[in-house]
């Protein structure tokens, strides 16, 4: 993320919790802290966001379009869930859990969150996987 490895200052606090993160660089100009986009959208008028570079020497700024097109990375990143076919197969419970999960009338609340929801032709299109029992891989 800073180009090589070790290339991060040093005088850092380290948390898990981003709340911690959101005040130790709400009162700093100088501070800067590594989080979720979900967490930067529910306090974005405590701090600002940074641009990156793609690559070609344009910046990216963060929102839900850049993150839902890939655009935002590396400081964004899809998130996965597995689903066990025979327990989609065999659980009423399961079934409906995963079903409503990929249900593209839902996607309001992944919003709500703060999380970027995908387009309803990708919910869609992971339920067929789910449905058709196929798994996708991205190891070739």
């Amino acid at each position: 993320m800073n180009g090589e490895e070790g290339a991060s200052r040093g005088d850092y606090t380290s948390s898990e919790d981003d709340n911690v993160l959101v005040q130790g660089v709400e009162g700093d100009t100088s501070a800067l802290a590594y989080f979720g986009f979900a967490y930067y959208f529910e306090n974005q008028d405590r701090m600002q966001s940074v641009a990156i570079d793609d690559g070609t020497g344009s910046c990216v700024a963060p929102s839900p379009e850049t993150v839902l097109a890939g655009e935002y990375t590396p400081f964004s990143r899809p998130l996965f869930i597995y689903v066990n076919a025979a327990a989609y197969e065999e659980d009423p419970a399961v079934q409906a859990f995963i079903d409503f999960y990929l249900d593209p009338a839902n996607e309001q609340f992944v919003a709500d969150t703060g999380y970027v929801p995908l387009s309803g032709e990708l919910y869609e299109e992971s339920l067929a996987l789910v449905k058709g029992g196929e798994v996708k891989s991205t190891a070739e």
